[in-house]
């Protein structure tokens, strides 16, 4: 008999946000089953919060809290806001939930830089619920609760993952938009001393291909970025990039190339004492690899036991 290729049919689970916690566990999101999970050092998985609020993104604070988007994909349900969890007691807190009086569109991907400033992404993706910002764009959280936008269209299209530069002195975005001649590009903005984003510049360009998705920047200043695909979701994409984890230094050459054997890879982040380990989401399986170059996190590295 003759048969048409073989395509996924539709996905059960879409994993994202992965993060080390100072208790050795990796925190991740299961953005479809509206969980957030948790894999002990030991690896054994289990449910952390259930339900997430969408959960997507995650990042330790320099308090070693979990801070957590909620976003709105995927179904109903969603937080729309960034929350904040003490590993030790338990407690969630809102970080901000709106902003000049609206609410956020679906906060994506978060991180931290050495001053505990929080710097998220706010785009829209699948969102079942009718948005009240007026732009996709890029937030900052003082650690005064005092949140500012500081990067929006027209600069970016649909921002993504987000890192900063272990100096603070840059601040990368991934404008990933899938519609057909929409950014696929890594972008890197100067950071002033009052966290303000100032002289874009292009890193690289993934179109036509599938654009990136989560990204972060080891000890030495290297992008590691989660990008390509297999099998095109829509017109707007090619697999002229495979799946897998794009090394790129900070004046947007390419170094390194990760192969991660599924469709969609979402996030990474490092993990481990050394932080050689780098811990990769991607469609329902989460992965991880050994040796690579060293890491870096905002937060102590100090292991801390969490509340059972």
């Amino acid at each position: 008999m003759s048969a048409d290729r073989v395509e996924s049919a539709g996905f059960v689970s879409f994993l994202e946000g992965p993060a080390e916690g100072p208790d050795g566990a990796i925190y991740f999101s299961d953005i479809k089953a509206n969980q957030l999970l948790r894999r002990s050092s030991e690896g054994e998985i289990s449910v952390f919060r259930s339900p997430s609020g969408r959960a997507n993104g995650n990042v330790f604070d320099l308090d070693g809290r979990l801070v957590t988007c909620e976003g709105s994909e995927y179904g109903p349900g969603g937080g729309r806001r960034i929350v904040r969890t003490d590993l030790a007691t338990g407690e969630l807190s809102i970080v901000t939930d709106r902003f000049a009086g609206g609410r956020y569109n679906s906060p994506n991907d978060v991180t931290v830089d050495g001053r505990g400033r929080i710097f998220f992404t706010d785009p829209c993706y699948n969102n079942h619920t009718p948005l009240e910002q007026d732009a996709e764009a890029v937030y900052r959280v003082d650690p005064d609760g005092a949140v500012e936008r500081v990067v929006e269209q027209p600069a970016i299209q649909r921002p993504n993952g987000v890192a900063v530069a272990p100096d603070d002195s840059e601040l990368y975005v991934v404008d990933s938009n899938h519609t057909p001649g929409g950014n696929r590009k890594l972008w890197a903005f100067s950071l002033d001393d009052t966290g303000r984003a100032r002289d874009q510049r292009l890193l690289w360009d993934f179109a036509p291909g599938r654009g990136g998705d989560g990204v972060e920047v080891a000890a030495d200043g290297t992008l590691f970025v989660c990008a390509g695909i297999r099998s095109p979701r829509s017109p707007g994409e090619t697999n002229l990039y495979p799946p897998g984890v794009y090394l790129l230094s900070r004046e947007g050459a390419g170094e390194e190339y990760i192969p991660v054997p599924e469709d969609v890879i979402s996030n990474c982040c490092f993990a481990g004492d050394d932080l050689r380990t780098l811990v990769v989401t991607c469609g329902r399986t989460l992965y991880s690899v050994r040796g690579v170059r060293p890491g870096y996190h905002a937060f102590p590295c100090a292991r801390t036991p969490a509340a059972a």
